[in-house]
């Protein structure tokens, strides 16, 4: 009796070994000072100044070079509070599509009504026929004005039967529940949710402890909205794209996906999402906006955001319940970008003293009135 503890523990380990990063993957991401990464710590302070005039922000995380180098939560949020990340749900939902595709269960060009028969309109027209998985990812479904969603219920049979005066991929027209559509066929080619489908392919490697993904009616994830998450994790997915789908020594996602889902793949410049700001006019991906300064993002309502900077090393992982998505944009533009340096810059205990107590002072304005 004495032995099984040893026995047990010993199989663990052994386990583990032959399973290389489980335990790291598990852990926070690692910690550092800005001037150790090339940022002056009062740039970012700067960037929190004027980050707490935009009514309102809820947290910010910034990462450099795989560090975190700043981070804050507007008081009563918190950094184990999950945050609601509505649209930010459509890039993660995105990544469950990519790994069907690389596992062979479904291809981008496969038509959309071929996972839905018994959901198809009686009247079937040329352009719905002609819907492909690619189409929804790009939001190209042929769809001259969004689906509505009703009681929070979307439902695939409704999605079907909206008018396509379109031809698919020639017109650019924002579409959550395109988005749902792929969640559910995502469960119709593996069998599960994508949440269910996420775990331990994303999820579980990033140390995401218990995300939560709402489902509809039908049983899916409800894919362009609904997941929740704290700021970290926002901040990992950005990193693991910004790594082009690597985490330590494990390739998550393909580099191929990384590369066509934050690539341009349709312009969107003619779209209403255009009059929020220029970073809504520089194309649309796989799910992904593409942003100025070649940078690419998830983004959500009200504010949520995350923003991959390949060309300074960098990723901003912002939650908030704001109207100010360009305000939010102009500040890393503005207070960060120019300020990410090539070199490690000398020590400055006083300039990061001051940062810390600017992010321990932060609390959240009252919600700004929706309109």
């Amino acid at each position: 009796m004495k032995r099984r503890p040893f026995l047990a523990t010993l199989i663990a380990a052994t386990f583990l070994a032959l399973v290389p990063g489980l335990l790291v993957a598990a852990q926070p991401l690692p910690r550092s000072t800005p001037e150790a990464q090339g940022i002056a710590s009062q740039s970012i302070l700067h960037f929190v100044e004027a980050a707490d005039k935009i009514n309102t922000l809820h947290s910010f995380m910034i990462v450099r070079r795989g560090q975190v180098i700043a981070e804050a939560w507007w008081k009563p949020e918190a950094a184990d509070k999950p945050h609601v990340l509505w649209s930010l749900s459509k890039s993660f939902n995105s990544t469950a599509v990519g790994l069907a595709v690389e596992e062979g269960k479904l291809n981008l060009d496969d038509p959309v009504l071929k996972f839905f028969p018994a959901d198809a309109p009686a009247d079937v027209s040329d352009n719905l026929k002609a819907m492909r998985v690619r189409d929804l990812l790009t939001m190209t479904c042929g769809h001259d004005s969004e689906p509505k969603i009703i009681d929070n219920a979307p439902t695939v049979k409704q999605f079907l039967a909206h008018p396509v005066p379109h031809k698919p991929g020639t017109h650019f027209q924002y579409n959550t529940m395109g988005s749902y559509t792929l969640s559910a066929i995502v469960t119709k080619v593996t069998g599960q949710t994508s949440l269910e489908f996420l775990k331990p392919r994303l999820f579980e490697p990033l140390g995401i402890e218990n995300p939560k993904w709402d489902a509809s009616p039908e049983g899916n994830s409800l894919g362009g909205y609904g997941l929740y998450l704290c700021t970290e994790d926002i901040a990992k997915f950005g990193q693991l794209y910004l790594q082009k789908g690597k985490w330590n020594g494990r390739q998550l996602i393909p580099e191929k996906w990384v590369d066509q889902a934050t690539s341009k793949q349709v312009p969107n410049d003619q779209e209403g999402h255009s009059k929020i700001g220029v970073d809504w006019m520089q194309g649309y991906g796989f799910q992904f906006w593409r942003c100025t300064h070649n940078a690419f993002r998830g983004d959500g309502r009200a504010g949520q955001l995350c923003v991959v900077i390949p060309d300074k090393d960098a990723v901003v992982a912002i939650t908030a319940d704001s109207n100010s998505f360009q305000a939010e944009m102009n500040d890393i533009w503005d207070n960060l970008y120019a300020a990410f340096g090539p070199d490690a810059l000398p020590a400055d205990a006083v300039g990061q003293e001051k940062l810390k107590q600017a992010e321990a002072g932060l609390a959240a304005h009252p919600a700004p009135a929706r309109k």
